[in-house]
């Protein structure tokens, strides 16, 4: 995360923003050969993309503060490209120098990670680290003594294999005098393994770990352990005797996850309690989650002269309270009882405890995804008060587990209610690039499943379109691609991801169009286009794939040729032949092929009889208003601009095809509403100049009278802008054009007169 989501004093949801130096680290990590350039010192040929490895330039040296955070801020910026290339950089420790690192959701492999070790660590944490295998363990012997803190989370196989049936106990020493903190994961612990050499350790984090005839009476060796977190170990049951002869320790988890085969259920649940809090008396952390242990709520006889609690077991605890107690999910709903002996609890019974749960389990997926839904219920029906906390929660719970489906798929659900909320407009844009950028990171990984796209798409939809996403916009176009893509059935991802196409094709300028052509949107839409012809189906979706040509070949002539060598105009004559009378489909045809004709030199591949006989019959349809009518008109004006000589068929003949287009002209109301949108008149004031076909002229000045009588506040400012009064002027002056193009052309310097000029600042 980029820092933690806070409420400002005037009320609105931001993060804390970006310093100079965050800046820079972000500039150089987009732009790497600022510091780098290839590694050519790498002979072996078997290396896969050894020329794409970055070194550090000559004279370049980055002391240790340098480096540690551009290995962090790159993994956050650019995780999808972090691995053995990236950390290549750091090969020479002369002139680099790493501390601490902390690796997520990487493609690391062996190589990359004993270049990490020589650095002689201090902190080394791997989490979804999947390519380092078990093979490098013995990198810990080689370069383990400098390490005072080591994580080996989820998916992080250095003492490990990765598949589940090779889970035999691996041969590992660790060579790490000095460790203070040791987190291991889903490690089988053997007999053989001993702790004792750890004087100096602290904590210890044995989650999900195998006690393969390994007891935690080893753990009495540890004279300075005082936090112990045994989440999701098993069997417990037999080693609490041995818990209790750490009497120093201070924070103790023996949490389950759920009904774990029945493995948090203990015989006289009260009385094991009960012995844990007396040969524990520094205990202030507490978590008993998924257990029995917090007894039914009745007090024995035994209990009953001690001072009042819900949770028997605790008795002892009444009159100085734990400072925090897990009661998640735990048995008789011990989280809602009313006397608990601690002051914060980790439960479901309300937000307060929901919100602390996913505090202390961020490092626990699979209970983190079920918190997760328990503050997508209270989102779903507005009953979440403390906004920050929860969308800070989220955020953090989707950027850490990246490679966890199941908590993507909830944490964007509950993203979707966050941001459709009404605290929205209180998020600045430091925090709505950061729940972007999560979004992107969650659908990329998971690009494959529908959920996880339904839920992106979704939430996208209530950002502000094009201005929200630009900062992403290459990496989410390509995303919404592959939703688009699934042409095997008329899916809701499908629709919802094309709507978000075409809004984003509709409203960027002529770089993104150029971009999107270059992804494959045209090819892309005419394949879907195919695919409902081949059924004969009509939907939104052929419906929104013409629209967003239509978009992206706005003043984009390459984007037109990728339609034409498309077969587009093919499926052009078979969409107007088999759905004539969808009046959207029709204009959204015709405005594309208006962009087309646009184009002087793609303008002879529409020079033939079939496509002249259609344009012309369009010139008479009143389908959807004057739209169809209107577009044709300026496909068949662009076509005859060129002049007589680049009309080469004989039917129908150029002069017939002119009168009925000033026919179709004269018919239309000049103030008629429409369905467009110009970003510029320059073909428009274009065909205003062609003196040698009048016709086209008064196509031309109807246009732009239209446009400026109904909407004068956009357009008459527009040709001002673009020299039209001068072209106007220029037009009514000349002997050429006959009277009703001079008339209308004054319309439009009228017009622009009479619109108030936006007032200047100064």
């Amino acid at each position: 995360m980029s820092g933690k989501v806070r409420l400002k004093s005037s009320g609105a949801l931001d993060e804390d923003p970006l310093t100079l130096q965050d800046i820079v680290y972000q500039y150089i990590c987009k732009h790497l050969d600022v510091i780098s350039c290839p590694d050519e010192s790498i002979a072996d040929e078997d290396e896969e993309d050894a020329d794409k490895r970055y070194c550090l330039r000559s004279g370049v040296v980055l002391p240790n503060i340098i480096c540690d955070r551009l290995i962090d801020t790159y993994q956050k910026q650019y995780y999808q490209k972090f691995g053995d290339n990236f950390i290549n950089l750091f090969r020479d420790t002369n002139r680099t120098s790493l501390k601490v690192v902390h690796l997520r959701n990487s493609n690391l492999t062996n190589y990359g990670l004993e270049i990490l070790m020589r650095h002689k660590l201090y902190s080394l944490s791997m989490w979804y680290c999947d390519k380092v295998t078990v093979q490098s363990h013995e990198l810990l012997a080689q370069h383990g003594e400098s390490l005072r803190s080591l994580e080996l989370g989820i998916g992080s196989h250095m003492l490990q294999n990765a598949e589940p049936n090779e889970k035999e106990p691996v041969d590992f020493q660790f060579n790490c005098p000095h460790l203070r903190r040791l987190v291991l994961n889903a490690v089988v612990l053997h007999q053989r393994l001993t702790f004792a050499h750890l004087t100096d350790l602290t904590h210890l984090d044995l989650t999900s770990c195998i006690l393969a005839s390994f007891s935690l009476q080893a753990l009495s060796t540890l004279p300075k352990l005082h936090t112990l977190i045994l989440f999701n170990v098993w069997p417990i049951a037999n080693q609490l005797h041995a818990i209790c002869s750490l009497s120093r320790l201070r924070t103790l988890d023996i949490s389950i996850s759920g009904s774990n085969n029945g493995h948090g259920t203990y015989d006289l649940p009260d009385q094991k309690l009960e012995m844990l809090m007396e040969h524990l008396p520094d205990l202030t952390h507490l978590d008993i989650s998924g257990t029995n242990l917090a007894g039914n709520g009745v007090a024995t006889k035994e209990s009953c002269y001690k001072a009042n609690t819900d949770i028997p077991g605790l008795a002892s605890r009444t009159q100085r309270p734990l400072q925090f107690l897990g009661l998640y999910h735990t048995a008789h709903w011990a989280c809602k009882r009313h006397d608990i002996p601690a002051n914060e609890i980790a439960g479901d019974a309300n937000e307060q405890q929901i919100l602390t749960a996913a505090r202390y389990y961020y490092d626990r997926p699979v209970l983190l995804t079920r918190v997760l839904n328990d503050l997508y219920h209270l989102f779903r029906f507005e009953n979440c008060k403390d906004i920050h906390t929860a969308l800070d929660v989220v955020l953090t719970a989707m950027d850490r587990h990246l490679k966890f489906k199941h908590m993507q798929i909830s944490g964007s659900a509950t993203l979707f209610y966050i941001v459709k909320g009404r605290d929205r407009s209180k998020f600045g844009t430091p925090l709505r690039n950061h729940i972007i950028r999560t979004l992107l990171n969650g659908m990329e990984v998971h690009l494959n499943d529908d959920t996880m796209l339904r839920n992106g798409y979704l939430t996208l939809t209530q950002f502000q379109m094009p201005n929200d996403v630009l900062f992403e916009y290459e990496r989410l176009i390509k995303i919404l691609l592959h939703g688009v893509s699934k042409t095997e059935q008329e899916g809701f991802v499908q629709r919802i991801a094309i709507y978000l196409l075409n809004t984003l094709a509709c409203q960027v300028d002529g770089r993104q169009k150029l971009f999107l052509g270059e992804l494959g949107v045209v090819k892309t839409m005419l394949s879907l286009i195919k695919d409902r012809l081949t059924r004969s189906v009509l939907d939104d979706v052929m419906e929104v794939a013409w629209s967003t040509m239509w978009n992206v070949t706005d003043e984009t002539a390459i984007n037109c040729k990728r339609f034409l060598d498309g077969r587009g105009m093919e499926y052009f004559l078979r969409c107007l032949n088999t759905f004539r009378e969808r009046d959207e489909l029709l204009r959204n045809m015709m405005g594309l092929l208006g962009n087309v004709a646009e184009v002087k030199w793609l303008r002879p591949k529409l020079m033939t009889q079939k496509f002249i006989e259609v344009f012309a019959e369009l010139l008479s349809s009143e389908s959807d208003g004057i739209e169809v009518s209107y577009n044709a008109a300026g496909v068949l004006a662009h076509i005859a601009s060129d002049g007589p000589e680049a009309w080469t068929i004989k039917e129908p003949s150029r002069d017939e095809v002119l009168a009925n287009m000033v026919k179709a002209i004269v018919r239309w109301d000049i103030k008629s509403d429409r369905n467009i949108n110009y970003r510029s008149f320059e073909p428009i004031l274009g065909l205003v100049r062609c003196y040698e076909t009048p016709q086209c002229q008064h196509w031309a000045v109807w246009a732009l009278a239209n446009l400026t009588q109904v909407y004068p506040d956009k357009y008459c400012q527009l040709v001002e802008q673009e020299n039209g009064i001068e072209i106007l002027t220029e037009l009514i002056n000349h002997p050429k054009p006959y009277e009703d193009i001079k008339r209308i052309a004054r319309m439009v310097i009228d017009q622009c007169n009479r619109c108030p000029r936006p007032m200047l600042e100064g």
